[in-house]
């Protein structure tokens, strides 16, 4: 074991504490010990153990809970959780709650050892492997320091020794395929093919065959032999993007394929055996769909092993600056020209736009104003006139200057005596929001609603208030 590994101890039990502080200290480990949960988290805030030990049932707060704060506060710390009522329950929200391993009592010392042993290899690993992910990550185009995309880096880095089979959601724009290409990059798998389809994208009369392949003769026009997608993959990755737009049929085959591991090409009569590692991706609700009878709920369980979901860019607006700096420097460098700067109030002002097209609608923003800019300094003239539609300053908006007006409006009303203020001024606001939101989509009228978070029928309808009054 390497020496002056750290390592927490959590138990109310104050032989347990003793038995396990002699042990981990006579191979070298430091070891520090707690009666309760009670203080862990503060002192984790000082600096954490590489290792953590918590007994589950404990005065106050358990384990279970003292767990859900560490994934909260520190993901990355590996906790091994030791209980004496080793039922199935117990196991289960263990391993739930993020814990790397689970120990019934009594346990074998030596066990104990080996389990914080490899805890503290393991975590030494990933984060060797989720530091080169975020150090990869610009040049792929993931970028983001908000909490939410460190989350998807550290899911990426998690399950880069894993075969297991991933679910990507996100919008579309937001990246999906590249999230791929990473979990790809940096598994076991990367010296093989990395293969992606688009379900979307192909006529279902020809999905079977790319998906399988074809025996010469099998139809019309098979004048030989062709592998399909799956024997191209074969020992690598099959990225099949926008899962939920597969027919049924093939759902029902692709079902066979990941549960038996062989298909058979169109026309052919022997079976082949692959070994492929898969990556679904959907902006939909396969949910919705399952429910729908448009998916097949034993495929979506199938696919659905683990799931990352990447945030759209108006949940993480600390990251556009980035993004667009990112993108003006590769946008320069793809037509040889100077990098061109984006002034403050421009950038405040792109900060606070809803980008619906999210990151692909950034990139290509960036390309345009790489091209039709006039000067190397991009002002709030050059944007494009379909961002420049936003009627209201977007630095005033980020600065709230508008909720002091709305403070200061609303005071005077009360001031005055009036009445059913609340009522008026909601409806204010929600026919600034709708007008707004139908500036940015052209007057379409589902976009805006997606936008507001409204069902279309009640945007028509407050459309419609809106013209009686």
């Amino acid at each position: 074991m390497d020496k002056n590994i750290s390592v927490w101890v959590v138990d109310d039990d104050r032989s347990i504490r003793w038995v396990l502080e002699t042990a981990l200290t006579r191979v070298g480990c430091r070891v520090n010990c707690f009666p309760s949960a009670e203080g862990v988290l503060e002192r984790l805030d000082k600096g954490a153990p590489d290792v953590l030990l918590t007994d589950i049932r404990m005065p106050g707060k358990g384990g279970i809970e003292l767990l859900a704060d560490i994934q909260q506060k520190n993901s990355g710390l590996p906790v091994i959780v030791m209980t004496a009522h080793s039922d199935m329950e117990s196991a289960v929200s263990a391993y739930d709650g993020g814990a790397f391993e689970y120990l019934p009592k009594p346990f074998d010392i030596d066990e104990v050892v080996h389990q914080v042993e490899r805890a503290y290899l393991h975590n030494k690993e990933q984060s060797s492997i989720q530091a080169e992910v975020e150090e990869s990550s610009g040049s792929s185009g993931m970028i983001g320091s908000a909490a939410s995309m460190q989350t998807v880096f550290r899911a990426i880095g998690r399950l880069s020794r894993s075969n297991i089979t991933v679910m990507i959601n996100g919008e579309s724009g937001t990246g999906k395929e590249l999230v791929a290409k990473a979990l790809h990059q940096f598994s076991l798998r990367k010296d093989k093919p990395f293969i992606a389809l688009n379900m979307a994208a192909i006529p279902k009369d020809l999905l079977e065959s790319e998906l399988f392949g074809h025996e010469k003769g099998a139809f019309t026009g098979a004048t030989s032999r062709r592998k399909g997608h799956f024997e191209q993959a074969d020992g690598g990755t099959l990225f099949l993007d926008e899962i939920g737009d597969m027919p049924a049929e093939m759902q029902t085959r692709l079902l066979r394929v990941l549960s038996d591991g062989e298909f058979f090409a169109v026309g052919g009569h022997q079976p082949i055996k692959v070994d492929v590692r898969i990556i679904a991706a959907t902006h939909q609700g396969l949910e919705k769909l399952v429910e729908e009878k448009r998916f097949r709920e034993d495929l979506f369980h199938r696919l659905n092993v683990v799931r990352i979901k990447i945030p759209p860019v108006r949940e993480r607006r600390e990251d556009i600056p980035l993004l667009m700096t990112h993108f003006m420097s590769k946008a320069a460098k793809d037509i040889a020209a100077d990098v061109k700067v984006i002034d403050a109030e421009t950038m405040s002002y792109l900060s606070a736009l809803p980008w619906s097209g999210n990151v692909r609608q950034i990139e290509n923003t960036c390309h345009w104003l790489t091209v039709m800019c006039p000067s190397n300094t991009v002002q709030l003239a050059d944007l494009p006139e379909e961002l420049t539609a936003l009627k209201v300053s977007a630095v005033e908006v980020l600065e709230g200057s508008w909720l002091d007006a709305a403070e200061i409006d609303i005071a005077k009303r009360l001031l005055n005596g009036e009445v059913d203020i609340a009522k008026r001024v909601v409806a204010s606001v929600e026919q600034v929001l709708i007008t707004q939101a139908l500036d940015i989509t052209k007057g379409r009228r589902q976009e805006a609603a997606k936008l507001l978070g409204l069902g279309r029928n009640t945007l028509s309808r407050k459309i419609k208030d809106f013209s009686a009054e």
